[in-house]
Formats: C-alpha cells, sequence, structure tokens
C-alpha cells in the first residue's frame, strides 16, 4: 500500500509498504529566513495529528529554511539518515546528523530494496546554486513519483519515463523586478505532459499557515487546482488532480505506469 500524506507547504510524508520517508519538513516553530522575522514569516495555524515516529529517511530538495527548516530538524532523531542537495545536506551536517548523503544532479541513492533515489535539476538559487527535484521509485510496487518544490524543471526532464505521481506546485508566485519564485500552472502542465503521471498532487500552497511580513505585501499570486484541471480536461489529459487537505492520508491503489 502506498500513502501520502501532505504536512502542509513544502512537506510531505510517503509511506511506500512499511516504510515512511519525509520530504521537506517543516513541523514545529516559525519559518523565518535569516532571523528577519520583519521581512518574512510563517506561523502554522494548527499542526497535522499524525505519528512521525519510525522515519525511514529524510529527502530535503533546497538548503532554504521552509525546506531544510532547522527547528523541525533540530528535534527529529539525528540517527535517522538524510538525503538532500548540497545546501540543505550542510544544514543537515551542522546540526549532527550522523549519516548524511549529498546528491549531485544525475546522482542515484538507494536504501536497500525498496527506494531509489535520483536528483534531476530543480530551482535555481542565484547565479551558481540549482536545487534538486527528486524521481523517487518505490522498488516494491514499481510506483515512480517526481517531487520538484519551486515548478523549474531542465529540458532533460523529458527523457525520464512516465511517473505515476508528479508533486509540483500549481500556483504562480512573483516578485515584482525578481520575476517568479514559483512556477505553477505552466511549469504544471508541462510536467504532466513530459511524464504522463496519473495522479498530480498540488504542494507548496499554504493550507494552516498564516504568513506575515513585507515579502508578502509584495508576492502576487496567481493560478488555482481548478484551473488546472480545466486546462487538463481542455488537452485531453486524463491525469487525476488530487488536492488533500493537511493531515489527511491519501491512499493509493493503482498499477505503475511503467511496470517492474
Amino acid at each position: 500500500m502506498t500513502n501520502l500524506t501532505w504536512l502542509d507547504n513544502n512537506s510531505w510524508l510517503l509511506e511506500l509498504g512499511p516504510h515512511r520517508l519525509l520530504i521537506d519538513p517543516w513541523l514545529v516553530g516559525d519559518l523565518v529566513f535569516g532571523q528577519q522575522n520583519w521581512l518574512f514569516r510563517g506561523v502554522k495555524l494548527g499542526a497535522p495529528t499524525l505519528d512521525l515516529g519510525g522515519i525511514d529517511l529524510i529527502l530535503l530538495s533546497q538548503g532554504l529554511e521552509d525546506h531544510a527548516h532547522p527547528p523541525t530538524l533540530a528535534q527529529l532523531d539525528h540517527t535517522i539518515p538524510v538525503v538532500g542537495s548540497p545546501a540543505a545536506a550542510r544544514v543537515a551536517e551542522r546540526l549532527g546528523y550522523h549519516q548524511v548523503t549529498t546528491l549531485g544532479h544525475g546522482q542515484v541513492f538507494e536504501l536497500g530494496d525498496w527506494l531509489r533515489l535520483e536528483a534531476v535539476p530543480g530551482a535555481p538559487l542565484g547565479p551558481l546554486t540549482v536545487e534538486n527535484g527528486y524521481v523517487i521509485s518505490d522498488r516494491q510496487s514499481g510506483l515512480r513519483f517526481f517531487y520538484e518544490p519551486h515548478g523549474f524543471h531542465a529540458p532533460s526532464l523529458q527523457a525520464q519515463d512516465p511517473m505515476d505521481v508528479v508533486i509540483t506546485p500549481v500556483l504562480d508566485l512573483a516578485l515584482p523586478l525578481l520575476g517568479p519564485i514559483i512556477r505553477g500552472q505552466a511549469s504544471a502542465l508541462e510536467r504532466v505532459e513530459w511524464l504522463q503521471p496519473q495522479v498530480v498532487l498540488p504542494t507548496a500552497a499554504a493550507g494552516e499557515t498564516q504568513y506575515t511580513g513585507l515579502l508578502t505585501s509584495l508576492l502576487q499570486i496567481r493560478g488555482s487546482v481548478a484551473s488546472l484541471e480545466h486546462t487538463l480536461q481542455d488537452r485531453g489529459l486524463t491525469t487525476q488532480v488530487i488536492s488533500p487537505a493537511v493531515g489527511e492520508r491519501v491512499s493509493l491503489e493503482m498499477p505503475p505506469r511503467t511496470p517492474l
């Protein structure tokens, strides 16, 4: 059985049979970038009521606080293996995690006979840094997942075999002069056309989070789940869009798009 639980914002719990993968967890405390509360602050209005024990692996896509959240990582068991982009891996190492694997683009990490991770180019953060997206393969069921939380991907993504589940933003977030921070609608559509998933799960939205600060007043937000669904229908694409509530466990019972 495969289950996915959205833990709000970019955080997900992926259960592959008996194994549990925690992705970009922000579970406790506030979200602040560089200790600048006046600029941006995220406050959780609720907390998912689920058991986060027995995590087999923590997967981090970026080194920024909304993906490698220091207060959350400080509280989790430091014996849990961590896989992350170079920037994210440095955060985990500074916090004292015992087993940290840095994954560059095109590199693969395997855990036992149940999990395969491949890092692919994700969001550009400055002129010299491109963070990670991931192809997550459940080697028992054959299901394949794609996760990237900012809507950025390289043309090389077209070379991937079809996916079963794509976790992607569906809203556009942009700042004046700086341009898009998160690419939602057009990027999500392109990922569906390239990867042919059975299911899309929206990420990067704020379900039970309140944001304050100067940046929030400048953010321009466009798009919606409904508009993406209409576009998929107009293009004749059969991909289903599932929008779970925070803490809702979604069970996926489907054959893999590409058989083992």
